[in-house]
């Protein structure tokens, strides 16, 4: 979620963007701004980077490992095959 310094340099920015005239309700536009975007980013299923990045190095590790156990099944297969008698 975004912190509330993004959130007040978002408004900064989208209320000196305004034309001149509605800068007088910047306070209740903002305000009502605010509310909107908040209840709209609530909505969504977003995670922080700190989280997101958290899971792509739990995901590195795991792919690492499944690596691991996938040439381990391998030579095993091979060493079943190599030591399995003829059939005749």
């Amino acid at each position: 979620m975004l912190d509330p310094k993004q959130f007040d340099d978002l408004f900064q920015r989208l209320s000196s963007a305004m034309p001149k005239g509605i800068q007088v309700l910047q306070e209740d536009i903002n305000r009502n701004l605010r509310a909107s975007l908040e209840s709209g980013l609530a909505r969504l299923d977003l995670v922080t980077r700190e989280e997101f990045d958290v899971q792509s190095a739990v995901l590195a590790r795991t792919r690492a490992k499944l690596a691991a156990l996938e040439a381990q099944v391998k030579a095993l297969e091979q060493a079943l095959v190599l030591t399995r008698p003829p059939a005749y």
